[in-house]
């Protein structure tokens, strides 16, 4: 029954989540968030996995894998004038004794416009792409299988043994605005980032051609997001704090939380011969849904983190579990002040 029961919240879409995967690490997942984060950050080249097992010790697996990649071209040294980021992203996702699934392709494309050599970042980004989903309710039990003291899948359930596979286009833009203060000193432990945006995604409200269900469409989602990293005075310590707001149809999502980072190396601010390292800990909230403690090591360019969902909603007496994330990234954070990149 408690598989049964997960397979019908996952295939119906209810509870407080958006009908969208999700990651908790949504520092990790930028073109999840915003199109227009394609390109925009400290380095040239970047390539991010993620990957989620949801409800643990729910006796069936909700697996999410995601890699994303996304360079910018023709960003100068000093980063002062405009240029583009190009963005490809691929997820999978896959869950339960029906084996839901849905795949995803798109390509991002922003426009970066810096604004005046003062720290000021202003993007837009458009993304488009595809996606499939499919389910197989082979393995799947029904009441009419019931057999009067326990449920019998040799009896015919009368239901489809599967959902029809389909294919749809999506597209969806974004707004993004970055301050970033260490651009404009050379100080220690004096460095400042806020961050700001706003999304929309599925816009064209792709029809979902499900065997039973015509007519679904899946919803329009909005994100609106911001986060401000700052360095303590006089501390090799850091706060990187994020609000992240979701609203998908009528469902709502809220994430919120901070990190505190220890930088355990000094990168060179001027020569970029060696990055600042960092190791994070710190607790996020799931609004109605769930504590997830996190923890993140910043070293070369990598970024490893690891976080877990416990689970504080009325779901919790569906399963015993929560949810385990990883995340990984790499960025060519070759992009000292002076260092020559190319021509440009």
């Amino acid at each position: 029954m408690k598989k049964l029961f997960l397979s019908v919240v996952l295939l119906s879409g209810a509870y407080v989540n958006a009908q969208d995967l999700h990651f908790s690490q949504t520092a990790q997942t930028p073109l999840l968030i915003n199109p227009a984060a394609a390109g925009v950050y400290d380095g040239w080249e970047r390539v991010i996995i993620n990957h989620r097992n949801q409800w643990l010790g729910a006796g069936t697996q909700f697996m999410t894998t995601s890699i994303a990649a996304d360079a910018n071209f023709g960003k100068t040294r000093m980063n002062d004038k405009a240029h583009v980021g190009v963005g490809l992203m691929f997820y999978n996702d896959i869950g339960g004794d029906s084996r839901f699934g849905s795949q995803t392709g798109s390509l991002t494309v922003s426009g970066i416009l810096p604004m005046g050599g003062s720290g000021h970042t202003l993007s837009a980004g458009i993304q488009g792409g595809f996606g499939s989903r499919k389910a197989d309710f082979s393995d799947l039990t029904f009441t009419s299988q019931w057999n009067g003291s326990q449920y019998d899948q040799t009896i015919a359930s009368g239901e489809a043994n599967s959902a029809n596979s389909f294919r749809y286009a999506d597209a969806s833009a974004g707004l993004y605005y970055v301050y970033d203060g260490g651009q404009s000193t050379f100080s220690r432990n004096n460095d400042f980032k806020f961050q700001l945006g706003i999304a929309g995604y599925h816009l064209n409200k792709p029809e979902l051609k499900y065997a039973t269900v015509t007519g679904d469409r899946l919803m329009r989602k909005f994100v609106a997001h911001t986060g401000v990293t700052a360095d303590l005075p006089m501390r090799d310590m850091s706060i990187d704090g994020s609000v992240v707001q979701i609203i998908q149809g009528p469902h709502l999502e809220s994430i919120f939380g901070m990190m505190l980072r220890y930088r355990f190396q000094d990168g060179t601010k001027i020569t970029g011969n060696s990055q600042d390292a960092y190791f994070g800990f710190g607790t996020y909230y799931r609004l109605k849904d769930a504590l997830i403690p996190s923890i993140l090591v910043d070293w070369r360019g990598f970024k490893f983190g690891v976080s877990y969902d416990i689970t504080v909603s009325s779901m919790r007496r569906a399963y015993g579990g929560g949810s385990l994330e990883f995340s990984l990234s790499y960025t060519d954070l070759n992009h000292a002040l002076f260092k020559t990149r190319g021509r440009f």
